[in-house]
């Protein structure tokens, strides 16, 4: 039995199943779904203070208001009052104390949300304010740690240090990150029979909040069920946070028997929900003449915010991700997780990842201006052994690296974006211009592929072929823009060597397949395209057995090609080849299974292998600042990423794209400003600013690594590519910093992220710009 003939519909640009459904607004998300006459709405009651003792919570006046069904509150909760994702430190409502401003306290259900607005207002609940915690520096003053820091050693650091002809010692902060994705929170909950809860939630892990709402309604996990068709947009801020909403529908309609849904403004959304951790990180670097990294130790300081949350594993990917692409004799990452009385934050598109290379490429950058070097020598001085030479390097967690092939992209992309003459023109444009400086910078990417915790690298899938020919697909992935539904639906269409047209996607429900992973780590194609790949074939193998033997020939001799199938010197449609299988009471339904092999991960002792493969890119950024102003552009960049075998080359490109100028927004211009009372200022898209399409680079080239291809036994050799390309805007960042640097005579600009316009003019003004 085999597939031959086409491609049949991978490695073409096929359009995202939704698209057209998309610009048109066609697409129903949680919030258009119909719902029944009985609907009632859910608004959460949150915390004024960052942290204080609940002296009185009186909410009887709330409850008498008009069109009030409800108040909910701990004491309502049967089960567990608890909506953490790994640890039980996040209350569902809060009880006694709170411990960020916007905390859930109670919950009104009301049958619209303008009654549920008018009665909010009457809650009195008085406080008793304790000391309150909100930064980095606080915390790491106080020791307010969730746990004790961890650490991550290669070699020894303090030899090497001692040793090495030159030493710098600095620290670099940026800021966390708001996810804005443009479908709010929200999740759908309708009662049925037995208590049980079917739920409708905007999410990328439909089987945590399953979970999640069993235990709070003290219910066996079957008697509810998730189901997700698509996301507005998620970003990793719909791993965890998207629990309370679509617990505190479930707990609603459970009470009262009713539907009810739980949809967060946008101000509500930015002051319940976590965000990007923002960071610290202090290093201490030696090295020698020629720019050869000897030792480099870093404190990672992350804000955590009020609960764990995916902070663990959140921490352990910036550790991994301190080396970024360079092979480094000694190193010692120490990271501290710092308890704040702030939003818990939680996982962002990179999950760690940009806040660790950030620190490293800070310190390529230095090291390169103390040694009057281009940062880019500095940096090939220190990559990984080139893959083609046949050597390997080893991470700081002990992991081999074998597959790096960040050599030849950047040798390509080098040549490819004239970076050597273009270097040399800004140098000679910013010598000529006293007020305007140009800055271009190159940096890699070397991001690792699969959760750290290795249990979760698991996925399943369902599908049905009926008699017609016709296929359901169904697999533990959700869909939230990135185009997952799309690629598994290529990678069947393949297997049975039939058009994608044939394939009816259908919405991830743990009603189908159960126990799923998050669709995060930018593994939802890997895992879940692998396990879609595998019941497609054992259908297809039950078919070809069949035919094989109605035909009294070898099973060798069925050939799926083209949308026919072949048996010897016949052939017939896979319609009617299916309808055969049928009529020979040949079961045409399979599900499918894969876990990713050769992981394994000591989180103790942060060692071994977290990773199936690396993903490899590189960028190069220039930009323009205005030194009187702050004010700058992107004028251009130039991305060469490496996506293995592209399954689907337009969705891999929009990947790329995307994460980059997300990279770019999250490092020049999104900025989170808390006030001294820890109430978050920026929470509406007039004081916080995402990129917008002029902040687009004037001139954008994108292209793929020609020659990439997974050295693992990947789906179709394909690499990931949700999360690197973030890091790819790293580079217009230092950028940023190599104009400052221009300015004559300053010393290195240490500028700190989000390098907006307010902090480049602070910056320059620091490093003693003379304009008079």
């Amino acid at each position: 039995m085999t597939s031959s003939g086409i491609d049949g519909d991978i490695r073409q640009s096929k359009h995202h199943d939704s698209a057209v459904k998309h610009v048109s607004g066609l697409a129903v998300y949680v919030d258009d779904m119909a719902t029944p006459a009985n609907c009632l709405t859910v608004l959460i009651g949150q915390s004024a203070h960052a942290h204080a003792k609940i002296t009185r919570m009186d909410l009887s006046a709330v409850a008498a208001a008009p069109g009030i069904v409800a108040v909910m509150t701990a004491a309502d909760i049967p089960g567990v009052n608890d909506c953490g994702p790994a640890i039980h430190d996040d209350p569902v409502f809060a009880v006694d104390e709170v411990c960020y401003v916007g905390q859930s306290l109670f919950a009104i259900v009301a049958v619209d949300m303008a009654a549920a607005r008018a009665a909010i207002g009457l809650a009195v609940i008085e406080y008793e304010p304790l000391p309150a915690i909100l930064t980095i520096d606080a915390a790491m003053q106080a020791k307010s740690w969730l746990a004790s820091p961890s650490e991550m050693i290669k070699g020894d650091t303090q030899s090497a240090l001692t040793a090495a002809p030159h030493a710098l010692r600095g620290r670099v902060c940026a800021g966390g990150q708001e996810h804005f994705y443009l479908e709010g929170q929200a999740a759908l909950a309708i009662p049925g029979e037995d208590g049980e809860i079917q739920l409708f939630s905007s999410t990328q892990h439909p089987s945590e909040i399953q979970h999640k709402t069993a235990q709070m309604l003290g219910l066996a996990n079957h008697a509810v069920t998730v189901e997700t068709r698509r996301m507005g947009g998620a970003f990793g801020g719909k791993e965890s946070q998207g629990n309370l909403p679509a617990m505190t529908a479930a707990l609603a309609a459970y009470l009262t028997g009713h539907p009810a849904k739980t949809i967060y403004d946008r101000d509500d959304d930015f002051m319940l929900t976590g965000k990007r951790h923002d960071c610290r990180i202090d290093y201490h670097v030696g090295f020698g003449d020629d720019g050869r990294v000897l030792a480099v130790e870093f404190e990672q300081a992350l804000r955590c915010g009020m609960s764990w949350d995916l902070s663990a594993g959140i921490a352990a990917r910036a550790m991994c991700h301190a080396d970024n692409a360079y092979d480094i004799p000694h190193m010692k990452i120490t990271n501290y997780c710092c308890l704040t009385h702030t939003q818990s934050n939680t996982a962002f598109r990179g999950f760690g990842g940009p806040q660790g290379m950030l620190g490293i490429e800070r310190v390529m950058d230095e090291v390169a201006h103390y040694l009057g070097l281009d940062p880019l020598e500095v940096r090939r001085k220190n990559f990984y052994p080139d893959k083609r030479a046949g050597k390997f390097g080893i991470t700081p967690y002990g992991q081999r690296v074998d597959d790096c092939v960040i050599q030849p992209i950047v040798d390509e992309l080098v040549k490819t974006s004239d970076y050597v003459a273009r270097r040399a023109e800004i140098a000679a444009f910013n010598a000529a211009n006293q007020y305007v400086k140009r800055g271009i910078a190159l940096t890699p990417v070397k991001f690792g592929i699969s959760f750290n915790t290795t249990f979760l690298n698991q996925a399943g899938s369902l599908i049905h072929v009926y008699n017609d020919g016709s296929v359901h697909l169904n697999h533990g992935g959700t869909e939230m823009g990135q185009g997952l539904y799309t690629k598994i639906a290529q990678i069947v269409a393949h297997e049975f060597q039939i058009d994608i047209d044939l394939v009816k996607i259908t919405a991830t429900t743990t009603g189908k397949v159960p126990n799923t992973s998050a669709t995060a780590a930018s593994s939802g194609t890997d895992l879940n395209g692998m396990a879609a790949m595998r019941a497609a074939q054992t259908i297809k193998g039950r078919i070809a057995a069949f035919l094989a033997d109605e035909h009294q020939t070898d099973q060798a001799e069925v050939v799926f090609a083209n949308g026919q199938v072949h048996i010897g010197t016949d052939s017939m449609a896979f319609a009617d080849a299916v309808k055969r299988a049928y009529l020979g009471r040949v079961s045409l339904s399979a599900t499918g299974f894969y876990a990713t092999p050769k992981l394994s991960w000591d989180k103790d002792r942060m060692h071994g292998r977290p990773f199936y493969y690396f993903a490899y890119g590189a960028a190069v950024s220039e930009v323009i600042v205005d030194l009187l102003t702050g004010e700058n552009r992107l004028l251009r960049a130039d991305l060469l990423h490496d996506v293995g075998k592209s399954i689907n080359p337009a969705i891999d490109m929009g990947q790329i794209e995307g994460g980059f100028l997300q990279g770019v927004g999250w490092l020049t211009t999104e900025e989170l400003v808390w006030d001294a009372a820890g109430r978050l200022q920026t929470h509406a898209p007039s004081t916080y600013k995402i990129p917008a399409c002029s902040d687009r680079p004037i001139d954008w080239r994108v292209a793929f690594y020609a020659d990439g291809e997974n050295s693992e036994d990947t789906i179709h050799k394909s690499k990931a590519v949700g999360e690197p390309p973030l890091m790819l805007g790293i580079s217009s960042w230092l950028a940023l910093s190599d104009a400052l640097a221009g300015i004559k005579g300053v010393a290195y600009p240490a500028l700190d992220a989000p390098a907006t316009a307010e902090r480049l003019l602070l910056t320059a003004n620091r490093l003693g710009a003379n304009f008079v």
